[in-house]
């Protein structure tokens, strides 16, 4: 009698260690998932630029160094090689964008050009995409560390080399409040 209690509680330990080690890896899978949605839609995002600062550069020859930067930002991202890289990346080029846009504000034929319009609209759509995508990404985190942290999971996540990962955050300069100044 003493056996099968022995061998039925083996079996209920057994059972709940594989429940744990596959609940860890479903939520890996989510977060790495998600990270590789932001990764399609900054590709997306990295692919229109060239064609935006092609459009703009037609009416603003003169403001080189912009397009520079913007040039600058999308190399960070085609060449970003893990979520870190690439958030800050991201960031670089969101910065760009910024200042692209503000450049455009300037030549009231480019805001009407037709070309011009669907990139600003596809773009915009993007970035949408871009903003859900990493708050998935950062639930998903959430989830994965909360699982990795607390018990039964902390027993397991050692020896499966499992570490906690970092949420993708908004950069301290993002955080400063726009000052809007309107003419006198």
């Amino acid at each position: 009698m003493g056996l099968w209690i022995f061998l039925g509680v083996l079996a209920l330990l057994v059972v709940g260690v594989v429940a744990i080690y596959n609940k860890i890896v479903t939520l890996e899978n989510r977060f790495q998932n998600a990270w590789s949605q932001i990764d399609v839609q900054l590709k997306r995002r990295a692919d229109l630029v060239p064609n935006l600062v092609e459009t703009v550069k037609g009416y603003a020859a003169h403001e080189s160094g912009v397009f520079e930067e913007v040039a600058r930002s999308r190399q960070a991202m085609m060449n970003a090689k893990n979520p870190d890289e690439g958030a800050e990346a991201a960031n670089m080029m969101s910065q760009a964008l910024g200042k692209l846009f503000a450049v455009s504000e300037a030549y009231p034929d480019l805001k009407a050009n037709e070309n011009f319009k669907l990139l600003q609209e596809e773009l915009s759509s993007v970035e949408n995409k871009i903003a859900y995508a990493r708050q998935f990404y950062n639930d998903a985190v959430l989830q994965f560390n909360n699982a990795i942290e607390t018990v039964p999971g902390v027993f397991l996540a050692g020896p499966m080399g499992k570490k906690e990962h970092v949420f993708l955050e908004i950069p301290d300069s993002d955080r400063e409040t726009p000052q809007v100044a309107f003419g006198s």
